[in-house]
């Protein structure tokens, strides 16, 4: 059996901004989700996902992220395989915070990181 390959970008290749009709997936637990994530970024946990389809754009290109890469990569294989059109975004949260992208936090107040 050979490991199966998922379409993947470089967090550099993930525009800043997201142009309509592509949405940046976050699949991180509610804390990973709480203490720093992308702004605009759609949040549905992985553990989650499966029931909750319904709330992915049916048109939508979709990046989606995570930590460091490997949730997302399995997300990105289950999504493509039910008819959406998902890209890995490598090296994830992780990456993103390290390159200096823009980062929120839940909580009022608090300095955004990636756990």
């Amino acid at each position: 059996m050979f490991p199966v390959t998922v379409p993947s970008v470089e967090v550099s290749e993930v525009p800043a901004r997201l142009p309509d009709g592509k949405v940046l997936l976050d699949v991180r637990e509610p804390d990973e989700w709480a203490a720093g994530h992308a702004p605009g970024a759609l949040h549905i946990p992985m553990s989650e996902l499966a029931g909750r389809l319904g709330e992915l754009p049916a048109d939508a290109d979709l990046y989606v992220v995570c930590r460091a890469g490997g949730r997302s990569a399995r997300v990105v294989q289950y999504l493509n395989a039910n008819g959406w059109d998902a890209t890995n975004v490598d090296g994830g949260m992780q990456v993103w915070a390290a390159q200096g992208r823009p980062l929120v936090a839940e909580v009022d107040g608090a300095e955004p990181e990636v756990i």
